[in-house]
């Protein structure tokens, strides 16, 4: 972490110590949580508070690690300021689209910073598609494939909801950082056209689905 930019240190250990407070003050966990009921009552900051919140160690480890593998990627193509936009922006998109989703369900609740840290991995992508990742850590792969890949299952899990996986913040997230990363970095439009819309096309198959009313 000793090389890692300031404001990705200052995000993790905000996280850390937020999400430490939520495991050990129940009172705090659940004035916080990303709530429909509440939100529609008006109680619009959890649509923000809810990212620093987590349901155990495991939910906070595997999110900062990924923050932390890929911030310096994008600062270093859209600075500190742009990463900074990129996951608060994702942060919010990625509640948003999961509020849409869920509008009807007031029961519904969710925390976690993965609408925000997916925002960044996927601006990565868009930055370096052809970085090699890899599945489950061991399985290597070209980060495009991966970030398509991770986006379809995003959208199968939306159908299926056969798991607690907020797979809505996830692809909300995705998409804060794929737009955002194309205005802060147009480059990428000359640069890497075909890999934009490859990127892209999970992004509208997403939204023609729910045209269809297939989600």
């Amino acid at each position: 972490m000793l090389n890692l930019d300031i404001s990705a240190i200052a995000i993790i250990l905000g996280t850390v110590l937020i999400s430490i407070k939520g495991f050990n003050d129940y009172g705090f966990f659940e004035r916080y949580k990303f709530e429909i009921g509440s939100i529609k009552s008006g109680d619009y900051i959890r649509m923000i508070s809810s990212a620093f919140l987590h349901i155990d160690y495991t939910h906070l480890f595997v999110n900062m690690l990924t923050l932390y593998f890929f911030a310096d990627s994008v600062i270093y193509f859209v600075g500190r300021i742009g990463f900074i936009l990129i996951y608060i922006v994702s942060l919010i998109l990625g509640n948003v689209l999961s509020y849409l989703f869920h509008k009807n369900e007031n029961y519904y609740t969710a925390v976690g910073a993965s609408g925000a840290v997916i925002g960044v991995l996927y601006a990565s992508i868009l930055f370096r598609p052809d970085m090699m990742l890899g599945l489950f850590f061991f399985i290597p792969m070209p980060a495009y494939v991966f970030g398509i890949g991770y986006l379809l299952y995003s959208i199968w899990g939306m159908r299926a909801k056969r798991d607690n996986i907020g797979h809505d913040a996830h692809f909300g997230g995705a998409m804060g950082g794929f737009i955002l990363g194309i205005i802060l970095n147009p480059s990428v439009l000359s640069s890497n056209l075909y890999m934009v819309i490859l990127l892209a096309v999970p992004i509208v198959f997403l939204f023609v689905l729910k045209y269809l009313n297939k989600l």
